[in-house]
């Protein structure tokens, strides 16, 4: 499952790099804070890569979904972008978790044959 949900959030980390890209572009929004706003979305899609095997990882990355959504209040287009990376997080958990335990079902069998 870490696997697939870390190659998510870094998908993620340059999607919210490029997002701050076209935010810049908006007078209405001012330098600094379209940066600080990105910086901390991106440093947060980094440091949860390390967080995934411990507790709350999962849930934090979902935190992290719902703000790449509520970002498209500031760039419309991330609205689908947030929505597309909800759907591979979940795709990323879901099946991370059924390969993990196919991976220790096969583990169990291979130690429960004989050595021949």
């Amino acid at each position: 499952m870490r696997t697939l949900c870390a190659s998510t959030l870094i998908g993620e980390f340059f999607v919210i790099a490029f997002a701050g890209l076209v935010a810049m572009k908006d007078p209405d929004l001012a330098t600094t804070t379209v940066w600080t706003v990105c910086g901390v979305g991106m440093l947060l899609s980094v440091l949860l890569c390390g967080m995934l095997g411990r507790r709350g990882g999962v849930e934090l990355g979902w935190a992290l979904q719902i703000a790449l959504i509520a970002s498209g209040f500031a760039v419309p287009l991330m609205f689908f972008m947030g929505a597309l990376f909800a759907a591979l997080w979940w795709a990323s958990v879901h099946y991370g978790r059924k390969i993990d335990e196919a991976k220790a079902r096969f583990a169990a069998q291979a130690e429960a044959q004989p050595q021949g």
